[in-house]
């Protein structure tokens, strides 16, 4: 794999016939999303937020807002910049407000044929010029983008949870990604202050080619009765100082998103070391996803939170 680690001095220098991005449209109201669009915001672009449901609009504005309150509280930014940060963000249930839009991130849920739904409905409202990207966290990049118009525009852009404060942002080209979007996508990320690495078109790309098979080897430690669910998450606290126990760290991910990446592992290698552990698919099955849902392998009703198995 060639791997190329770029740091991000939040420089606005611009290559010769790179793209300008000026308006930022993001896709998706959630964690993934609401973080994307808060860092746009405070990096100065123009932000188009969008999400199907208009409560999930209002709880990302009052998420950013908090959140931002907490960087002026650090001294990480001003008061006035949270004002101004906030004040370039507006939310829509409809893409047609896209239309101005230099760049768009996708940042909907993990799934294939969802993300390819709303590349069908969002490209008809966008100016030929508008470039495309994915926030997927495994799903193949050249896959994604021949489902659009504009495959050539269309590139991976996969930020780290949670977005304001982990600095690092995978870029994925597809085969048919060209090289004015990939330095427009790098130019932006500077702008974001953020560092990038870039990583080939292959299934869950750098970061969780490596971490998901962990966790799901150590829900298989759980399901085979290795060891409890504190025991396996103070083993990798302690013993390989994890700042987060695996499977503390698979709630705060999302057990959904941790089987959906597993599961385009297993589909897209064809190795069976990636099978996702049964006791993985069982907590999926029952709802039981992690923090969002309030029960994973903890329950968060409780303080602290209680080890469910």
């Amino acid at each position: 794999m060639n791997v190329e680690v770029r740091p991000g001095p939040g420089s606005d220098e611009r290559l010769s016939g790179m793209p300008a991005i000026a308006h930022v449209g993001v896709i998706g109201a959630g964690q993934m999303g609401n973080g994307i669009a808060h860092v746009c915001a405070l990096a100065g672009f123009s932000v188009v937020l969008s999400d199907i449901k208009a409560e999930a609009l209002q709880k990302a504005m009052a998420v950013m807002a908090r959140n931002m309150d907490r960087q002026v509280n650090r001294s990480l930014i001003r008061a006035e910049d949270k004002i101004d940060a906030l004040g370039r963000i507006t939310t829509t249930t409809d893409y047609a407000a896209f239309s101005a839009c230099d760049f768009v991130i996708e940042a909907a849920t993990e799934k294939e044929e969802v993300k390819k739904n709303i590349f069908a409905a969002l490209t008809p409202h966008l100016k030929p010029s508008c470039m495309l990207a994915s926030n997927t966290s495994s799903i193949s990049i050249t896959r994604l983008g021949a489902a659009t118009d504009r495959p050539e525009k269309f590139i991976g852009m996969h930020f780290m949870n949670p977005v304001p404060v982990m600095k690092l942002v995978e870029i994925i080209r597809g085969i048919a990604t060209d090289e004015p979007t990939f330095q427009a996508v790098q130019a932006v990320a500077n702008k974001l202050a953020k560092i990038t690495a870039v990583s080939e078109d292959f299934p869950a790309f750098i970061v969780n080619r490596i971490l998901v098979p962990m966790i799901n080897e150590a829900v298989y430690a759980l399901y085979e009765g290795v060891g409890s669910v504190a025991a396996i998450d103070t083993s990798m606290r302690l013993g390989a100082n994890h700042p987060m126990g695996p499977l503390e760290l698979a709630d705060f991910i999302g057990l959904d998103t941790c089987l959906s990446i597993m599961q385009v592992l297993y589909e897209g290698l064809a190795d069976s070391k990636y099978r996702p552990c049964p006791l993985l698919v069982k907590y999926v099955e029952a709802g039981w996803l992690g923090r969002k849902t309030g029960k994973g392998f903890y329950d968060y009703g409780q303080n602290p939170p209680r080890p469910t198995r």
